[in-house]
């Protein structure tokens, strides 16, 4: 049996200012990773997988400031790039491109792409 050595720690830190309801009114974060200085963000969506429960946290979290338009970009980039990790993890490549499609649907029901005709209503999609 092999044993497993730590080479390398990373931390990552979100720092969340919210008003008297609970509201985001400012999220920040570093890493370990970057330069040491704080960046600004206006949402943050994090998902931890615990295998003993078998179930997933999640952590959603954006300002107040934020707007739709900037909510359907996130959104949109969000789940092409669960697909992407998808088809990476899985090699699932049939499943990956179903969630592109939907990503596609998304991007263009909330005028993120133009309109391209392959979800239009009469079946051909």
């Amino acid at each position: 049996m092999s044993q497993n050595k730590i080479t390398k720690k990373e931390k990552f830190s979100i720092e969340v200012v919210m008003d008297e309801n609970l509201i985001p009114e400012n999220l920040q974060w570093s890493s370990t990773q970057g330069d040491g200085e704080s960046e600004n963000a206006s949402a943050a969506l994090i998902y931890l997988w615990n295998a003993q429960k078998n179930e997933t946290f999640s952590l959603d979290l954006w300002t107040k400031k934020m707007s739709i338009e900037e909510m359907n970009k996130m959104m949109f980039q969000t789940i092409m790039t669960l697909a992407n990790s998808y088809e990476k993890a899985t090699s699932e490549d049939q499943l990956a491109n179903a969630m592109r499609d939907f990503g596609e649907f998304f991007g263009e029901k909330t005028k993120i792409l133009p309109k391209s005709g392959k979800f239009d209503g009469d079946g051909k999609g």
